[in-house]
């Protein structure tokens, strides 16, 4: 499937980077953990639980060079995780050995963020339309091959690929990674020390409700999330007010964000002292 470049105006550019994905930021990690081979990758291998935001902040950094660091940076993020991962191997929770380069789940962690950016707009702005989202999926197919999937991995179409994420989904269950990562979402200490104490716990718990808000219906009822017909109307009151209130932003600015952590971290990627020397670690990312 050819694609054009990833260049201002297309659609991976338009919705990528759009800020409103932060409202799913939990949703795509559970999705993410529920496969059993990410879930003991994750397990064994991720800092995840113990500093939660750096590690939120590496990925976004990451995912933000793909789309918005042009094919160098993209080449260059890509061999760089590829190398990383190289080495996260061990076994999982049924006794048989994993790696976190198998093509499978390596796959379905690319598949989540593919879908996070549709599935920001579905709920919290316009969906896309049927072209848009042939030509958006074509290009995070490509995004996909520079990360080294297999042809046979991704679908060929859009259509396939929904096919794919829901038949994917209903395979999954409960797994020990799931409920860490709940506990992590439910005891986090605050980012900031600022915060008040109070809003944050209410902030942990908007958290939680938005998780459940957001996850598939069958998923979360074998998850044993509870869900009332009172909080899908709440939900959906929220989901209104943010369609309305981010509408007015114009879509530049919706990934503004996201594009110049692209751009810096390409920077970076030329200037290493400077990285270094501002504190970072030994490669940006």
């Amino acid at each position: 499937m050819s694609s054009p470049p990833i260049v201002k105006g297309t659609a991976a550019w338009r919705y990528f980077g759009d800020f409103r994905a932060g409202l799913l930021a939990e949703q795509v990690l559970v999705l993410q953990v529920a496969h059993p081979v990410v879930a003991a990758g994750v397990r064994d291998h991720s800092d995840y639980v113990e500093d939660p935001w750096t590690r939120l902040m590496r990925t976004a950094a990451s995912l933000s060079i793909y789309i918005y660091g042009g094919p160098e940076g993209a080449r260059y993020e890509a061999d760089r995780l590829r190398a990383l991962h190289r080495d996260f191997t061990g076994v999982d929770d049924d006794g048989r050995r994993y790696s976190a380069l198998n093509p499978r789940a390596y796959a379905w962690v690319h598949a989540t963020l593919v879908m996070a950016p549709v599935d920001t707009q579905r709920f919290y702005g316009k969906p896309m339309t049927a072209s848009e989202l042939d030509e958006y999926y074509a290009q995070l197919c490509d995004v996909g091959r520079l990360l080294g999937l297999r042809e046979q991995d991704m679908p060929s179409t859009w259509p396939e690929f929904e096919r794919y994420y829901a038949e994917t989904i209903d395979g999954f269950g409960p797994n020990e990674t799931i409920s860490t990562l709940f506990e992590t979402i439910r005891t986090v200490e605050k980012p900031l020390r600022w915060l008040p104490d109070g809003l944050w716990a209410r902030l942990r718990r908007e958290q939680m409700f938005l998780l459940r808000g957001a996850l598939q219906p069958a998923l979360r009822e074998r998850l044993g999330l509870q869900w009332t017909d009172e909080e899908q109307r709440r939900f959906d009151r929220f989901r209104r007010v943010v369609r309305v209130t981010v509408g007015f932003v114009p879509v530049t600015l919706r990934s503004s964000l996201v594009r110049r952590i692209g751009r810096l971290n390409v920077w970076f990627r030329a200037h290493p002292r400077a990285y270094r020397f501002l504190g970072g670690a030994p490669h940006p990312g």
